[in-house]
């Protein structure tokens, strides 16, 4: 018989006393609110959770994961990182999402203590303890540079989105050990990490223990987890395979833009503009008579002046190759991104 309880800012919580938390819960909408209800849920006699997604790569819909297969994948991530009933790590992502439910589940697997704070662009600012494990998202590491370098943060994941290139080299000369998760809320979070900073940093990610994958014939990862699911997932994320357990994502296969019979790859190029744009951006495409398809660059921010965009696009003509040029410039003045600041590209182009 399994016997919950979860260790809150110290203070112990079980089936019996969880209402204590939904006094703590100041509002029906609030941070507080969601780790009760899911903490509820979690102690009642139901196998499964409801879980939301994002919505990033496609429509969010919920869906229902077993509590059986998140206490298995917790078990992994707390053995990777040696986390035990000594630890401290801080929840500072939203509880109605996976990412955050899985850190609980972590919690009640390890017996570890877990701080909780609410979640938002810096979850650091006020946080005093040492911290041997955390959560957090691309945004989230963005805009808490200058904490994390301050703090005693052991280790800590980031998921939900890519890490870019200059936050990547932001982070080199920390103390903290950064890992890039790659995982979706239908694999229970991560299946694979990879290192950002330290010795052991890596332009791959690694699988973790009883993951299996491989390629497709569009070249898309395949992922077995018995542990986590009873089929193989197929995934839309192209890779290149360096072995059996590392991979390098390249893109999605439903983001392919077929442009007058050539396939492009959007995030490819949105790799090579990373240092010519200083606003938020990405690729996309619009139907074009003659094309099929054709690339437009599609920026957050009002318009450039004539002379601002003709030097943009003398920048964009020298880093591309023909093909891959924008044939249009489009602006917007503010992107959709999901609750957990994931950007919304379709919800965003249908702005236009």
């Amino acid at each position: 018989m399994v016997v919950d309880e979860i260790i809150l800012n110290g203070k112990s919580y079980a089936k019996h006393n969880v209402r204590e938390l939904d006094r703590i819960a100041d509002a029906v909408d609030s941070w507080q609110r969601a780790i009760y209800d899911f903490l509820k849920n979690w102690f009642d006699d139901s196998e499964t959770i409801v879980v939301h997604t994002s919505g990033s790569t496609g429509k969010p819909k919920d869906i229902q994961l077993t509590k059986n297969a998140m206490r298995n994948s917790a078990r992994m991530t707390n053995a990777f990182f040696g986390l035990n009933e000594t630890s401290t790590a801080l929840l500072c992502l939203p509880a109605n999402y996976i990412a955050g439910k899985m850190m609980m589940v972590r919690a009640i697997e390890g017996k570890f203590n877990l701080i909780t704070v609410e979640p938002k662009a810096n979850p650091f600012e006020n946080l005093q303890q040492a911290i041997d494990f955390t959560a957090i998202t691309p945004y989230q590491l963005l805009h808490s540079l200058e904490e994390i370098k301050r703090l005693e943060i052991k280790k800590m994941i980031v998921g939900g989105a890519k890490i870019n290139s200059e936050t990547a080299a932001a982070v080199q000369q920390f103390s903290t050990a950064i890992y890039e998760t790659y995982g979706m809320t239908e694999t229970y979070s991560h299946i694979a990490l990879r290192a950002v900073n330290g010795h052991e940093k890596s332009d791959f990610f690694q699988i973790l223990k009883g993951i299996s994958i491989r390629k497709n014939e569009n070249d898309c990862l395949c992922i077995k987890a018995p542990h986590l699911l009873s089929d193989e997932i197929s995934t839309n994320d192209i890779v290149e395979l360096i072995d059996d357990e590392q991979f390098k994502i390249v893109g999605r296969f439903d983001n392919i833009i077929n442009s007058g019979g050539i396939k492009i790859n959007p995030e490819t190029i949105e790799q090579k503009l990373e240092k010519l744009i200083s606003f938020p951006y990405f690729i996309s495409s619009k139907p074009d008579n003659v094309l099929g398809n054709k690339v437009i660059l599609v920026i957050q921010s009002s318009p450039l002046t004539p002379k601002f965009e003709a030097e943009l696009i003398k920048a964009i003509d020298i880093s591309l190759e023909k093909y891959e040029r924008p044939k249009e410039i489009i602006y917007i003045s503010q992107f959709c991104y999901s609750d957990t600041n994931k950007l919304l590209k379709a919800e965003t182009l249908r702005k236009i």
